[in-house]
């Protein structure tokens, strides 16, 4: 196995799979690739994929049914490729259970930058948030217990621990993905600060978009669904939000705390 893992390569065209093979190998992945979809399904289940990279336009079945066959049995970290650029498909690929997009033809040093970033900030765990996140709070303050006090916010019932990289609402979990769980700490530790489009692009990408990268609409849009698929998990009620707010035409913010 290669020192970060293994890689699956889920494209049809010979040369792009090509260099995507070479690509993951000298980043330091074991790499095994599929010229379709339904043998990518078997071997990212065979091979226990880290990492997939997968082509929207495949010849068999389309990749965002690759997509939600693979989420049935791995939580691999998935970049979904597309030729076409389509909001659609960023925001199909994103609440399908993507983690990242990128429109071809890609530069390779911007797909291993990514990856890089993911494989930095670990998927969240669906594990409770620990004691100290469990307990209810109202205010973006470190919680009481003394061994969490530096790792943990907590917001009108919500506990974020940075520690452990889990979430919990009234004590019991929720299962963030890597972008959302990176958001929604952001806006938390904010403490109601507007953080723009932009700004949260920059949170989700990494050190790779620095202050003078451009900032496409497809990234801020991509920000918009995770903000949304958020505000799903928390059963937020957008007419009285409790903990994210839209400031039209910028960005968000967190909302005010509550007397619970």
């Amino acid at each position: 196995m290669g020192d970060l893992g293994v890689a699956v390569v889920i494209e049809d065209d010979v040369d792009v799979r090509n260099l995507l093979d070479a690509v993951l190998q000298q980043a330091g992945f074991e790499v095994h690739s599929a010229g379709n979809g339904r043998d990518g399904v078997d071997v990212a289940r065979q091979r226990q994929a880290n990492v997939i990279t997968l082509d929207v336009g495949l010849p068999d079945i389309d990749g965002f049914e690759v997509l939600r066959r693979i989420r049935q049995f791995s939580d691999a970290y998935v970049v979904m490729l597309t030729g076409r650029g389509d909001e659609l498909d960023t925001i199909t690929a994103l609440q399908g259970g993507a983690d990242d997009y990128i429109v071809k033809p890609f530069r390779p040093r911007e797909l291993r930058a990514r990856i890089s970033a993911m494989l930095r900030r670990p998927r969240v765990a669906g594990g409770s948030a620990g004691e100290g996140a469990a307990s209810s709070g109202n205010s973006v303050t470190p919680a009481s217990a003394a061994s969490r006090r530096s790792t943990v916010l907590q917001h009108n019932g919500l506990a974020l621990d940075t520690e452990t990289r889990t979430v919990a609402l009234r004590g019991t979990p929720l299962g963030l993905t890597r972008s959302e769980f990176d958001l929604l700490h952001e806006l938390l530790r904010g403490t109601g600060a507007v953080r723009t489009r932009a700004d949260l692009v920059r949170v989700v990408r990494g050190e790779y978009y620095g202050e003078d990268t451009y900032i496409s609409e497809a990234d801020e849009r991509a920000v918009e669904v995770h903000i949304g698929n958020l505000r799903r998990k928390l059963r937020e009620d957008p007419q009285d939000p409790r903990w994210l707010v839209t400031v039209r035409g910028v960005g968000y913010r967190l909302a005010p705390k509550r007397a619970e």
